[in-house]
């Protein structure tokens, strides 16, 4: 390969990077700017929720047909088509004037997001081939989607604070047009020939249902009461699509997810490891932000500035240390040792007090998740993307991010609901709403950290060794 194309593969790898940035921010860049938004368009405390959950929906249910079109009609006509919707939505959401607005513009994104996100990592895996080469590439893309969302933080704080919410939306407009030029320029055209053209309908319409149904239940579950006829009608009826899109995928011709891509061990046990990282990821970056706002009394620059040292050390890790520690030492140890770090860093932020300082109860804790989330993010995406084809390639890339969203989907609805209702408890019982409230992020925090660790243990004890990821021609690449 000349110097010529080797500088096109790489700035083909900014082009990817940027627009599932550019996805990534807006999973996490709303948190810190929600009390201006509600103050604005006059959210309810339960219905402010939607904003992030409307994105989080689409996006986890849209994920693995997202990932299943591109493979039948090409990855970068699909990301450029997503990052479309993506631009144009977040347009809506910075022009929104109401609540109905901005949730159904918010639910928008979540779909062009779902489709960038779904196919991006197969256009990066089939671009870099060579052992170090895709090991260093999947540092910087790992860096991106595991920094991106401590950044939207610190990136929502500096809007909010210095221009208003609206802003933090349409920022993203400029972004999008740079993304689309450079796609056009520099994305591959070629796409991989697929064995099977159909689409399996019925198993997109079943699975996206029971995924949605299930973060609408547990979201709507303190309102409702968690033993309530709609709570628990709503779960089962979730539980049940699940099943019936799971026999529809052993039976139909052309499945949107084959059941045989679980046949690998690490792809399976990546995708469990995925989910149970993610569940306590996003608790982190939702409720850490929200203690630092309402406990501690950080202003939203505050907030974000007071992320930059994880971001920082995910940088590090991941834009140079994470490839070579893998390169030296494998998946499973890196990865197992990151997540159980970062497991350290929930721990200590489960006894974060009422008046915590930064440099004792919010420093150490976030040092922690920066190395943890640096050194494992890599190794779990080479995990998730191992022994896989290459005509299949964009569906284990739709697999692994819709583990990933709905797990932290799930996990931020749950851990969130959790808090709220131990908060509740106590203010019914007399305490203090500071003090209730704090008490409620601390169990919250404890129960997430106890996810990252059982995503430590998992990836140390059932993740092989070495794992070969396939090439495009489906040669062993690493």
């Amino acid at each position: 390969m000349n110097a010529s194309d080797n500088r096109k593969r790489w700035l083909a790898l900014f082009v990817l990077c940027l627009g599932t940035l550019m996805i990534v921010l807006d999973t996490t860049i709303v948190n810190v700017a929600l009390p201006s938004i509600r103050t604005d368009l006059g959210f309810s405390e339960a219905s402010l929720a939607w904003v992030v959950n409307a994105y989080m929906l689409t996006f986890g249910g849209c994920l693995l047909l997202g990932g299943r079109l591109g493979d039948l009609f090409g990855h970068r006509r699909l990301f450029i088509g997503g990052i479309l919707v993506f631009t144009f939505a977040s347009l809506g959401c910075g022009m929104a004037a109401s609540q109905a607005i901005l949730v159904i513009a918010r639910a928008a994104q979540g779909i062009g997001g779902a489709v960038v996100s779904a196919v991006s990592l197969s256009l990066m895996m089939n671009l870099f081939t060579e052992p170090a080469e895709r090991a260093k590439a999947m540092g910087v893309f790992g860096f991106v989607a595991s920094a991106g969302g401590s950044i939207g933080v610190l990136l929502g704080g500096v809007l909010t604070s210095e221009l208003d919410w609206h802003w933090i939306f349409l920022v993203n407009i400029p972004v999008g047009a740079l993304v689309l030029a450079l796609s056009f320029m520099l994305l591959p055209a070629a796409r991989v020939a697929v064995a099977d053209t159909r689409l399996d309908v019925a198993g997109a319409v079943t699975v996206t249902s029971s995924l949605m149904l299930a973060v609408y239940a547990i979201v709507n579950g303190n309102l409702m009461g968690w033993g309530s006829p709609q709570t628990l009608g709503m779960l089962g009826v979730a539980i049940a699509l699940f099943a019936v899109f799971l026999i529809i995928e052993a039976k139909v011709a052309a499945p949107l997810m084959p059941l045989s891509l679980f046949k690998s061990r690490n792809v399976a046990v990546a995708n469990i490891v995925g989910i149970l990282w993610a569940a306590a990821m996003f608790a982190w970056f939702f409720l850490s932000a929200l203690y630092m706002q309402l406990v501690l009394g950080y202003t939203p620059l505050q907030v974000g500035l007071a992320f930059l040292p994880a971001n920082l050390i995910m940088a590090a890790f991941s834009l140079g240390l994470s490839a070579k520690i893998v390169m030296k030492f494998g998946i499973r140890g890196p990865l197992a040792f990151g997540l159980l770090v970062a497991s350290g860093g929930l721990a200590l932020f489960a006894r974060a007090p009422l008046d915590g300082s930064f440099l004792i109860d919010v420093l150490p804790n976030m040092v922690l998740l920066g190395i943890g989330a640096g050194i494992a993010f890599n190794p779990m995406l080479l995990a998730a993307m191992s022994d896989v084809p290459a005509d299949e390639s964009g569906l284990a890339s739709g697999v692994v991010n819709t583990a990933f969203m709905m797990g932290g989907a799930l996990g931020l609805a749950s851990l969130a609901s959790l808090a709220a209702f131990r908060t509740t408890h106590l203010v019914a019982a007399g305490a203090e709403s500071v003090t209730a409230l704090n008490s409620g992020y601390q169990l919250a925090f404890l129960v997430g950290a106890l996810f990252a660790a059982g995503a430590g243990i998992l990836g140390a004890t059932m993740i092989r060794t070495k794992a070969p990821v396939h090439g495009p021609h489906g040669g062993h690449a690493l």
